[in-house]
């Protein structure tokens, strides 16, 4: 029998759940992830990387945690960027009855979780984060980006953490040839992973 996928909608395997304890920044966060969504025994490798960057981490403004799995993304960057305000979406409805108990658990305010279907369609962001699905296959993880990295704001700047023997270079590639007028870069690499960096043109700026 096939293991039910983290990116099913609706998970029909009982749920367990594991506590996960973890430090970013100094800072402990206690939170616990459930069977049926994204790493649900650990915290991820690739979203520990992500989560390193702190230095990175939006200061203010609308932020999305895109593919939020059981929230550690957006729950870390609601908690240490407290004048942000941070959504989170997933399409596992799991992952966001999770997102919302740890959430509530860390006790922060700026944060909400949303079904990807419920998020505002006119709603954008100053800064977008993610550990992209990538096992959802090459064509379905290219219309998610192009969903959501549309809905930049102008200079806004996204961070998605990849491995790159999961194709993290040739991503990086495709993004720059699909997204010509936005900076596309590299922001760093650590271990078997590398962080690409998208900002989008400020194209509202004036003097």
């Amino acid at each position: 029998m096939p293991q039910e996928h983290y990116f099913s909608s609706e998970p029909t395997t009982n749920k367990n759940e594991t506590e996960i304890s973890f430090e970013v920044a100094g800072a402990k966060f206690d939170m616990a992830a459930a069977s049926g969504t994204f790493s649900s025994t650990k915290l991820d490798p690739g979203t520990k990387v992500l989560l390193s960057y702190t230095g990175l981490f939006p200061k203010d403004g609308t932020v999305l945690d895109l593919g939020c799995g059981w929230g550690p993304i957006g729950i870390v960057l609601a908690s240490l960027s407290p004048e942000t305000k941070v959504h989170a979406v997933d399409i596992n409805q799991r992952s966001v009855g999770q997102t919302q108990a740890n959430a509530d658990r860390a006790g922060i305010s700026n944060f909400q979780v949303h079904l990807a279907e419920d998020l505002p369609v006119n709603m954008k962001f100053d800064a977008i984060w993610s550990n992209p699905p990538i096992r959802i296959g090459k064509v379905a993880l290219h219309e998610l980006l192009k969903k959501y990295l549309t809905r930049l704001e102008d200079g806004g700047k996204a961070y998605l953490v990849v491995q790159k023997n999961l194709g993290a270079d040739s991503l990086q590639r495709w993004l720059a040839e699909e997204f010509p007028d936005h900076a596309v870069s590299r922001a760093g690499t650590a271990k078997t992973y590398r962080v690409i960096e998208v900002v989008s043109p400020a194209r509202s700026q004036s003097k």
